[in-house]
This record gives structure tokens, sequence and C-alpha cells, in this order.
């Protein structure tokens, strides 16, 4: 196991030894402010996190925002701090809603234009995709999860598009959200591998206070 593997597995063990002292909910303070240290986070996300704790919306559930413009994702603690942040692989193609029957489709099958990550919340749960490896759900119907980097053949394989400075370069899935395998193992399956969570997918054909905000809340 990496260096980077271990710090991240460490990091997210920390917060699930944490998670078990924590005091129940109608004792626990939210924060009147997420804090995000120095990680690069848009105004959007800042906005929605400090909403989702603000009005409670996840339900005292782990939480992850993915913003979809800027192929970033960030993960959560019930209670708003924020554990890990990283880039992401998106949808290749630009939308916020699935088409209708894109989740009965093999992925190879899906027309390039009907590959989006749509935007919402939604509920996550663990499971395992038809060839056995685990991921998690955020979208069953629709076939969509959370998962892994997979080896790729493509002359940019997507280990480089990760690294890439340029958004565009992260638009290449079937309209999953697919992270590093070493986040994915140390982030992603020691916290939503084991519970339900609730991913908020930022939209990029409207905008975040549009979709997430309560008729005369605050973002």
């Amino acid at each position: 196991m990496g260096l980077a593997r271990k710090a991240l597995s460490a990091l997210a063990a920390a917060w699930l030894c944490l998670s078990i002292n924590l005091p129940a909910q109608g004792a626990q303070q939210a924060p009147a402010r997420v804090e995000f240290a120095d990680e690069r986070a848009s105004n959007d996300v800042r906005e929605v996190a400090n909403w989702v704790i603000g009005s409670r919306d996840h339900r005292g559930r782990p939480f992850v925002i993915v913003d979809k413009n800027e192929a970033r994702a960030f993960v959560f603690a019930p209670q708003g701090r924020l554990i890990a942040a990283t880039p992401v692989l998106l949808g290749a193609a630009r939308g916020d809603h699935s088409v209708p029957g894109v989740g009965e489709l093999p992925p190879a099958l899906i027309p390039v234009a009907d590959r989006t990550t749509p935007a919402g919340r939604f509920a996550t749960e663990p499971g395992r995709n038809l060839s056995g490896e685990d991921v998690v759900w955020f979208d069953y119907d629709a076939g969509l999860a959370i998962h892994r980097l997979r080896p790729s053949d493509a002359p940019l394989t997507r280990a480089q598009r990760l690294a890439s400075e340029r958004v565009a370069d992260n638009r290449v899935s079937a309209g999953c959200v697919v992270v590093p395998v070493s986040f994915y193992e140390g982030v992603i399956a020691p916290i939503f591998g084991r519970q339900r969570g609730v991913v908020y997918v930022l939209p990029e054909m409207s905008s975040a206070r549009e979709m997430f905000g309560a008729p005369g809340a605050e973002l």
C-alpha cells in the first residue's frame, strides 16, 4: 500500500473512530460555516455545504458534493468537517439529467450525447456492479455510481485525465463519478462502503441556488 493510500486510510479510520463517540443527534452543534482550510473550492461548493449543514438536509449522514464545473468531489463528515477532496472523472456529455432507459444499456453502448452525470440530491448505497466490483451507488436505476479508476487503453489514459488541469479532460465517463484508486479505497470505501450517505451533484446548466435552495432560504 502506497504512502498516499495509507494516509487516506488513516484519515478515514480516524473519522470512523470519532463517529462512534458522537453525541446524540439533538445535542450536535452544527458549525456556522463549513471550514475548507487550504482546500480549493468554488463558491457553489461552499454555499451548498453550508446549506446542507444549516438545514440538516443530509439527515446526519456523511455526504459528498460533486462540482461538475470544476470536476472535483468533496467528502464531509456528518458534522460538516471536510475529510478530503479529489479530482474526478464525469460524464462525457454536458447535462443535468439522465436519459430515460440509459441504465439498461451496457456503458459501451450508451450514445456519447447521453453520457451525462445528473445533478441533484442522491441517497447513496454500497453495492456491487455486474462485474462484482464494489461501488457506491447514487442512482441505481441509471446505473450510476462512485467507483475507483479502472485501467484504460485510450491514447490519453484516465489517470492522465485525472491529473490534467483542463476540466474538459475529465469529461470521459459514461456518467459515473470516477475517483483515484487510493481515494476510493482510503476514503470512499471506509465511509460510504459501510453505510448510507448523500451525494449532492451540482448542476452545470443552472445554478446551485436554484437546485438546492429552499424558498426563502439562504445558501
